[in-house]
């Protein structure tokens, strides 16, 4: 039974402080199965699935396969830097939507309601085609306007991964531009120049904004998202990593050395040094930090 219990440092980031006990313990005792923490936390079975699930979602730590399941912790740094990420996006859309209610009470000049689906249709292409360097887009379902994209504009395009999901979505995705993925995009969103946003808040109701606090804001989240998204995966892959790279990559993330890794899957050393490199060059990562933290963000981590 392990009855020390320090002091929570990870509740500012939205962990609770059983979930962190649980990971603490995870990182005393990496690849435990969840009969091995029970004892070690002195927690009912019950229990300790509970925080598991959780520590899963929160992306502190991932499963093995096999049977039974063991679990390995997320590295520290990755883990903190992602929920800090996720807390930051967080409190820029509570920024926005105080920025909502102001403008709802306010009616500012600001702000334009167009309401039916051929107006908004217009306006759409209307302030595309106004673009003369830069629209930043928040993609997700449902649609109802499709993009008409500028000659000489730059498009930034962050999609929801339940918008890649029919066969030839990322062949399209990748050759409409720059475009990232994320596993939640929060809102749909056009912004052009930084100057005008487009935000659809109903599904046939937009309201349109020029130079304010709410544009602001808005611009402020679509940055902090183009930070956790992750790029399309390149035109030369098939798509996704393998689940053989998926379990590489896990093993990586909890810390494992290539040497540890290798006697793991029953494979060389050199072999796990090959793949690693393949799998930062499709997640266009430059380090093994990099590549992990992308990979969580994307669901692809086993």
């Amino acid at each position: 039974m392990h009855s020390y219990r320090p002091a929570p440092v990870l509740e500012a980031l939205g962990v609770c402080s059983e979930d962190e006990q649980l990971y603490r313990a995870l990182l005393a005792r990496p690849e435990s199965t969840a009969t091995h923490l029970a004892a070690f936390v002195d927690w009912p079975a019950n229990r300790v699935g509970r925080h598991l699930r959780s520590l899963l979602s929160l992306g502190l730590a991932s499963r093995t396969p096999g049977r039974p399941a063991r679990y390995v912790p997320a590295v520290p740094e990755a883990a903190v830097e992602l929920l800090a990420l996720r807390r930051q996006a967080a409190i820029v859309e509570a920024r926005l939507g105080a920025a909502v209610l102001t403008a709802e009470f306010r009616q500012p000049d600001a702000f334009t309601v167009v309401r039916g689906a051929e107006a908004i249709a217009q306006r759409f292409y209307q302030a595309q085609q106004c673009a003369q360097g830069e629209v930043l887009v928040l993609d997700r379902l449902p649609y109802a306007v499709e993009p008409r994209r500028v000659q000489g504009v730059t498009y930034r395009t962050i999609y929801d991964m339940a918008s890649l999901s029919e066969p030839g979505d990322l062949v399209a995705a990748r050759s409409a531009g720059c475009c990232r993925m994320l596993r939640d995009v929060p809102l749909k969103l056009v912004v052009v120049d930084r100057r005008t946003a487009l935000l659809p808040t109903a599904p046939d109701v937009v309201v349109e904004l020029g130079s304010s606090s709410l544009l602001d804001a808005l611009v402020r989240l679509f940055d902090l998202l183009w930070q956790q998204a992750s790029p399309l995966t390149p035109s030369g892959s098939d798509g996704p990593l393998s689940f053989d790279d998926q379990q590489l990559l896990s093993l990586a993330a909890a810390g494992l050395t290539d040497q540890a890794i290798a006697r793991r899957l029953g494979v060389a050393q050199r072999t796990v040094e090959r793949r690693m490199q393949r799998i930062l060059k499709a997640l266009d990562a430059t380090t093994r930090f990099q590549a992990g933290l992308r990979a969580g963000q994307r669901g692809l981590l086993v």
